[in-house]
């Protein structure tokens, strides 16, 4: 399951590169994996059908309790037939009807298929929410699309804010839930349900989730919305798959928590009104897609009615309309758009005479029409009747079950009219007057439609098959009043096949009352529209949030430092005053040395801020980091003093190059006395907080230090320096993290330089005009260079004796940051170390030699570098798994050589090789950027510039 999983997600990342090269090819590819997926879970049917479960669990952090924890039972098996077979078949289908942007699409799709096969798959609830905010971001991007109409950006908008606000509300559930069970394990809780406590909010919290994700009232307006979307995305996600998550979770916990007070009710009265209110929408529209999203709205009621009851009638009928929707609905989306791709339109209004003209699609979508409208011997009938019976014996407590039954034969009736609408609608009419001259599409478009309409009636007729996974599902319920109900065709002259057949009868009735007298869609009753609500519902939101800056964001830098800074003073200020009885008092220094140090980082702070020069202030900002540094070593933590070292003088180099393009001096407007004065207020208690925060941590441990265990254990890792040890093994993941972070804040520092940089040279600033910003005293102009690109300075900014310099420091200081790199592991040093001072190796090069000669010593793009260390370092943490390990594991290999002897390494050292490559990529970045506001290059010198043209 978990390599399954990982192959959507990695073919999916490829899927571009090979759609620039296989073209329309590319879509047979992609519908591999979504084929082998329904290959494996048909293998695995037997174990699961006979009452087994296939269950894998990668442990991540175990101690915590966190583990990706995957189980395949039997709705799950349900689920993934629909996703995986729908998937396959819509990618296949876009073939045919994809003409540009295939490979963003079908990366996307194909994501999507791993994403929702992971969450129909998911045992924990955590992994579970995870891999549902993912289907979430995936319909964004596929409504959106590139975003060229204000329609798509707005309709993803909107799914999105739902259904994420949605999502959210189900995760405080979710936390609720498993507090109360004491376990988030998903095949446990069923087991073990919770009774009591807070679980009723927990169920509320759930299904608010759940029904914002299979769009119920009043939730349901972005479902209508998203049929901006092409077609095949809407017949996917929002009619087969993404949308059936919702129901998919109320089928999956309802066997546990149905007798919880909350659920019943919620679920009847939502999924019911759901199923009436939206099947009478659909009686309003004329575009073919409207149609069905609104009918898609109502029978995801119905599902979410059914398969919420929690009864074993119940989940047999909530089962086969699961697969019933799945492939009627799926197949209809799918004909609508090829009558949209053949004639140009979808409106009811324009189509006329296509039976005639396309007669093998019209056969397809007249089948799965049936299927919709409950007719036998077709899977929808199958469901039709077991969700009647389950209704008519008394599943709802009191005396509301006629009520409830007779609401189902309206919105039966309902569905029939609109399946009756959409078939008249898209193929019927005159034959004299058809519309345009359509060509008969090709056999391959049309042969989606006719499997997924043909599975309908397959799966109807064959009802056998159809009722063993149904009753697979169905065990884990009790029997209820309708005894031993068995899915099938016949069960005789019952009232249940009375109320069917009346269905059907009233659904005729009204399609030809309404199409003979109320010709046109406005003469039909308009209910109450939602998505006007939710405009003004977005509109009051965004005129709150303007009167709310207005007040509050002032435009003024130190008011919000203040302001914040005040906030933390208060705060936890006051918690710490009102702990402080409680805390013992520890020494204040450890060293005579330490002292000292205090007075040098205390002197240069509060020399900063008299500071009037710029360069004089980031001077002694430094000199407060090199006495915290010397502090470091004084305690005894040599590495972290060298990384500090390191740190500061990188931050001293880069801030120097920003201010060659600022004043010299601070820049001081008028401030009032009193607010100075607050400032320097706020500022001391500040300083005096985290002073007294750091004592009040020393003395308040009750626990043994951490430190002692790693000490204890660095002999596993093969290491003698506790601190890389910590930062390449212990802690891997925290640095995993940190790196990723670093890399993401390094390229939006980039960006906003850059573009700043652009703006400027179009609002007519000049290269000439920034070299002259300072002048270098010279003797002369010197006639040759010693490196390679330093002709690009001007002779009024060269040096012979630096030039000089350089290329003899240069490849001395590399090898000094190779080996920090490589005896990190036992001496201090690292990859963090010694990027920086391979970071450092370039800046010289760069200040001496310019762009220019940077990108003759870097041949490659910086973001290669950058990325390539960022995918060393996760590539090492996952390869464990897969070797049977835990990620991020590292292990100790002796290698015994004949010349050199044994040979003894770690290989957490290729993280940290890629820690090292990171750290250089990233300077080389912020390098290329400062270096488009320092001096103009010619076009293509340096490798980052030759990054950014691949970029674009």
């Amino acid at each position: 399951m978990l390599v399954l999983l990982a192959a959507h997600l990695g073919v999916a990342a490829a899927i571009p590169w090979w759609a620039r090269r296989l073209g329309r090819t590319v879509w047979m590819v992609a519908a591999v994996l979504p084929l082998a997926t329904v290959a494996w879970a048909s293998v695995s049917a037997g174990r699961v059908l006979d009452g087994g479960a296939y269950q894998e669990s990668l442990s991540w952090a175990p101690r915590l309790g966190l583990a990706v924890a995957l189980r395949l039972d039997a709705l799950s098996l349900l689920m993934l037939w629909v996703v995986a077979g729908v998937g396959a078949l819509v990618l296949l289908y876009c073939r045919y009807y994809v003409e540009r942007d295939a490979g963003r699409m079908a990366a996307l799709l194909l994501a999507f298929a791993g994403t929702m096969s992971g969450l129909v798959l998911a045992d924990n609830l955590f992994v579970l929410y995870v891999f549902w905010e993912l289907t979430t971001i995936a319909s964004f991007l596929l409504i959106a699309g590139r975003g060229e109409t204000a329609e798509q950006r707005r309709a993803a908008r909107q799914a999105l804010l739902v259904t994420a606000a949605g999502g959210l509300v189900m995760l405080l559930g979710f936390v609720v839930l498993g507090q109360e069970a004491g376990t988030y394990r998903l095949s446990t809780i069923l087991v073990d349900p919770p009774r009591g406590g807070l679980v009723p909010v927990a169920v509320v919290l759930v299904l608010v989730g759940a029904f914002a994700k299979s769009a119920q009232l009043p939730l349901h307006g972005w479902l209508p919305a998203a049929m901006v979307a092409p077609t095949p995305v809407s017949a996917y996600l929002h009619a087969a798959a993404m949308v059936k998550a919702g129901v998919y979770l109320v089928a999956r916990l309802a066997p546990a928590l149905a007798e919880v007070d909350p659920w019943r009710p919620m679920v009847l009265g939502v999924g019911l009104a759901t199923m009436v209110l939206a099947a009478w929408r659909a009686l309003r529209a004329t575009d073919l897609k409207l149609l069905l999203a609104y009918g898609t709205v109502s029978e995801l009621g119905l599902l979410t009615a059914v398969l919420g009851i929690g009864t074993r009638t119940g989940a047999l009928a909530g089962a086969a309309m699961l697969l019933a929707h799945a492939a009627f609905k799926a197949a209809l989306f799918l004909s609508a758009g090829i009558v949209e791709h053949q004639t140009g339109t979808r409106d009811i209004r324009q189509l006329t005479g296509l039976g005639r003209r396309l007669p093998v699609l019209f056969g397809a979508t007249a089948l799965a029409t049936a299927s919709m409208a409950g007719l036998p011997p077709l899977l929808g009938y199958l469901g039709k009747e077991a969700v009647l019976e389950a209704f008519w014996h008394g599943t709802v407590p009191g005396n509301i079950n006629h009520l409830t039954t007779a609401v189902l034969v309206l919105g039966f009736a309902l569905t029939v009219a609109y399946a009756a609408r959409f078939l008249h609608g898209a193929f019927g009419g005159p034959p004299g007057r058809p519309t345009g001259a359509p060509r008969r599409p090709q056999v391959g478009f049309v042969a989606p439609v006719a499997v997924l309409a043909g599975a309908g009636l397959v799966l109807g007729a064959g009802y056998a098959g159809t009722a063993t996974v149904a009753n697979a599902y169905a065990e884990g319920y009790p029997a209820g009043p309708q005894g031993s109900y068995a899915l099938s065709l016949w069960h005789g002259f019952t009232p249940v096949l009375g109320l069917s057949a009346l269905s059907l009868i009233l659904g005729g009735l009204l399609h030809a009352v309404r199409r003979h007298t109320l010709a046109a869609a406005a003469t039909v009753p308009r209910l109450p529209d939602v998505q006007g609500g939710y405009d003004r519902a977005v509109a009051g939101v965004d005129r709150l949030a303007v009167a709310v800056t207005r007040h509050t964001q002032v435009g003024s830098l130190p008011v919000y430092l203040t302001v914040l800074l005040a906030t933390v003073v208060l705060v936890p200020g006051a918690a710490l005053a009102a702990a402080a009885p409680s805390l013992g008092s520890p020494p204040l220094w450890w060293s005579p040395a330490e002292p000292l140090l205090a007075v040098v980082v205390v002197t240069a702070a509060a020399a900063v801020v008299a500071a009037r020069h710029r360069l004089t202030g980031i001077l002694l900002a430094g000199a407060v980091g090199y006495g915290v540094a010397g502090v470091f070593l004084v305690r005894g933590a040599p590495g972290l003093a060298l990384t500090q070292f390191l740190v500061e003088t990188m931050t001293l180099v880069v801030v120097v190059l920003v201010l060659r393009r600022m004043p010299a001096r601070f820049v001081h407007g008028r401030t009032l006395p009193r607010a100075r004065l607050l400032r320097v207020a706020v500022a001391g208690a500040v300083g005096v907080l985290v002073t007294c925060f750091a004592l009040a941590t020393s003395a308040a441990r009750t626990a043994p230090a951490v430190s002692s265990g790693y000490v204890r254990r660095v002999a596993e890792t093969g290491a003698h320096n506790v601190v890389n040890a910590i930062v390449v093994d212990f802690r891997a993941l925290d640095t995993l993290g940190e790196i990723s972070v670093l890399l993401v804040a390094a390229v939006g520092v980039v960006s906003l330089v850059r573009n700043h940089s652009h703006k400027g040279a179009a609002d007519g600033g000049s290269g000439e005009g920034r070299r002259g910003i300072f002048p270098t005293a010279h003797w002369d102009e010197p006639r040759q260079t010693w490196l390679p690109g330093a002709d690009e300075r001007p002779g009024g900014e060269r040096s012979v004796l630096l030039e000089v310099a350089t290329r003899l420091l240069f490849p001395s200081i590399l090898v000094l940051s190779l080996f920090l790199l490589f005896s990190g592991h036992h001496h201090p040093g690292g990859g963090f170390s010694g990027g920086l001072v391979a970071g450092q190796a370039f800046v010289l090069r760069y200040l001496v030699g310019g762009r220019a000669d940077l990108g003759v010593a870097v041949p490659l793009p910086a973001g290669a570098v950058a990325g390539g260390g960022l995918l060393l370092a996760a590539g090492i943490g996952l390869l464990p798994p897969i070797l049977g390990g835990v990620p991020l594991e590292s292990a100790v290999v002796t290698w015994h050589l004949p010349v050199v002897g044994a040979v003894k390494f770690a290989t957490s050292l290729f993280f940290d090789v890629g820690v090292y490559l990171l750290v250089v990529g990233v300077t080389l970045k912020l390098l290329s950027a400062v270096g488009v506001s320092l001096g103009d290059a010619p076009a293509g010198a340096l490798g980052a510039d030759r990054e950014e043209e691949g970029s674009r």
